[in-house]
């Protein structure tokens, strides 16, 4: 009988948790990690760049709520993962990177790759660590799961040094059991107080976020708002908790600052902040002169932020908190809000649907993609001016349905997003809209799509440009600079990964290929030469200040 390594053992404990997949680049120092894995039920997809298959792990678990995990090796696969980490320690997605690392005897001197890649791993993750024995694995397992997928979840990071993963284990050596996260629950007094605060408000509004989606609280705080009343604002990645056809609806903010004076904030007294993560957008922007009541319900106490001050705080599961005060509030709320940002960007969206201008503009493209999309369909937005304009307008009607990285805001997002999508919702229609600047970041994941069968249509909105930074410059300075570059055929490019790919050269074009492409059983892509000069602040009503990127 062969002996039974740590490798082993640790594969074992990855299956305990649930682990289907990990994504990553083998090497040399996890030979034996590689082996354990061929023999599990657990596949290893190989992936073209550590980064790409850092941000598929990081996808499954912002989709799943379970960490997906990342393999990468010693030196620069542990720095080519480095991006893809912060995301998900930023996005608060789980996620768990294993990385490979010479033996223990080295670590001491200079040696060839050396790094110490625990420290390097260190501002980036909630916890990291090296497995320094081979008994230490279940426990290091255990918690690297346990902490990444708590509340706010997040990255954490196992290093394998090679002698150890190499190392012999016995018999009475087995992964721990899981368990699932333990979420407190705010006392009665607390509920009680925050509830007299919102009575008092004249005008209440409500901004929900990535925490409720994380917490699958999208029913209750629908109920919460019609219960109360309550209209609600959503922050990029919160988009879908309130349907967009909600007439409480208020929108997606964030963009800029007049966002908060449309949707009704300037004259709210009361602000009901659910899920709202400060890596997002700084409440500065909806709280000026620091003369709001706020009432936090979160999963943890707020971060602190003059601006952001709550007069209560509700922390626990945000689905229970919301259902219990939903029922003490019940018709007894004066609430604020406007719809002049929803029906603004709705409004443009709407009148852009007969737009036949070409290079197409980003409003008539969203136009096309969300009649051929169904509510419960997935789009997924890379990083550029192209997310500005989903963020602002695209109709989201249920959460995790638009994917935007919006707390780190790394380009090369999509592709490997929308690979998660598909691995995660093999039922749904997955479209990733890119931009020339982020889908050159991760294109080499085409084939990793290609290779899986996760048929998704990737948009690539063409224009030559950093088109985001292009935007700010102009407002700025009046003139850009620094951000053009060329472009190699997309088309011929995709074909040479075997994929089915075309240039639209008309409106109409786009909704025959769209339509097509939607119908395949294989990825493919689409490249729209867009305009950008609509402005994406669409009115000065919305002001000057760009407060997201």
């Amino acid at each position: 009988m062969p002996k039974r390594r740590a490798s082993d053992l640790l594969v074992d404990a990855l299956e305990a948790e649930g682990v289907e997949y990990v994504f990553g680049i083998p090497g040399e120092e996890t030979l034996d990690l590689s082996e354990s894995l061929d023999r599990s039920t657990i596949r290893f997809v190989p992936v073209r760049h550590e980064q790409g298959g850092a941000f598929i792990a990081d996808g499954i678990g912002r989709l799943t709520g379970r960490a997906g995990v990342a393999l990468g090796t010693l030196g620069p696969g542990a720095t080519n993962l480095v991006t893809a980490v912060a995301d998900a320690y930023l996005d608060r997605a789980p996620l768990v990177v294993l990385t490979g690392q010479g033996d223990l005897e080295r670590m001491h001197k200079e040696s060839h790759q050396y790094i110490d890649v625990v420290s390097l791993m260190a501002p980036i993750t909630k916890w990291n660590a090296r497995v320094t024995a081979p008994g230490i694995v279940p426990e290091a397992v255990r918690k690297a799961f346990a902490v990444a997928e708590t509340e706010k979840p997040g990255a954490t990071h196992l290093e394998l040094p090679e002698e150890v993963m190499g190392a012999t284990v016995g018999p009475e050596d087995c992964p721990l059991g899981r368990s699932d996260p333990v979420r407190p629950q705010p006392s009665a007094r607390s509920i009680l107080r925050s509830a007299d605060l919102i009575r008092a408000g004249r005008r209440v509004v409500a901004l929900a976020g990535n925490g409720v989606v994380r917490g699958r609280a999208a029913p209750a705080l629908r109920e919460f708002s019609r219960a109360t009343g309550i209209p609600v604002a959503e922050t990029f990645m919160g988009k879908g908790l309130i349907p967009a056809d909600d007439p409480r609806s208020l929108g997606a903010t964030g963009l800029q600052a007049g966002d908060y004076a449309m949707a009704g904030f300037d004259d709210a007294d009361v602000v009901v902040a659910i899920g709202y993560d400060l890596v997002e957008q700084a409440p500065r922007q909806w709280n000026p002169r620091r003369d709001k009541t706020i009432i936090c319900i979160d999963t943890l106490p707020a971060e602190i932020d003059a601006y952001f001050m709550p007069a209560a705080e509700l922390v626990g599961d945000i689905y229970h908190v919301l259902t219990v005060l939903a029922e003490e509030l019940r018709g007894q709320v004066r609430p604020g809000g406007s719809t002049r940002l929803r029906d603004t960007t709705l409004g443009l969206l709407a009148s852009a649907a007969t737009d036949d201008r070409f290079p197409m503009q980003p409003p008539r493209v969203l136009a096309s993609v969300r009649r051929l999309l169904g509510r419960e369909d997935v789009l997924v937005s890379d990083v550029g001016l192209h997310k500005l304009w989903i963020g602002r307008m695209f109709p989201a009607y249920e959460p995790n349905t638009t994917l935007i990285a919006n707390g780190l805001a790394g380009m090369g997002f999509a592709v490997p997003a929308a690979i998660a999508a598909k691995l995660v919702r093999p039922d749904a229609t997955v479209v990733a809209v890119s931009g020339d600047g982020g889908f050159m970041m991760n294109v080499q994941e085409l084939e990793t799509a290609r290779r899986l069968g996760t048929a998704f249509v990737n948009l690539v909105w063409e224009n030559g440009q950093f088109g985001s930074i292009v935007w700010k410059q102009d407002r700025r300075f009046g003139r850009h600079f620094g951000t053009d570059f060329t472009n190699p055929d997309f088309v011929a490019l995709a074909a040479a990964f075997g994929l089915p790919s075309w240039r639209v050269t008309s409106a109409a074009d786009l909704d025959d290929r769209l339509a097509a492409a939607l119908a395949l059983d294989v990825p493919s892509v689409i490249v729209v030469p867009i305009d950008y000069s609509l402005d994406v602040a669409i009115s000065s009503e919305l002001g000057a200040t760009t407060t997201a990127t």
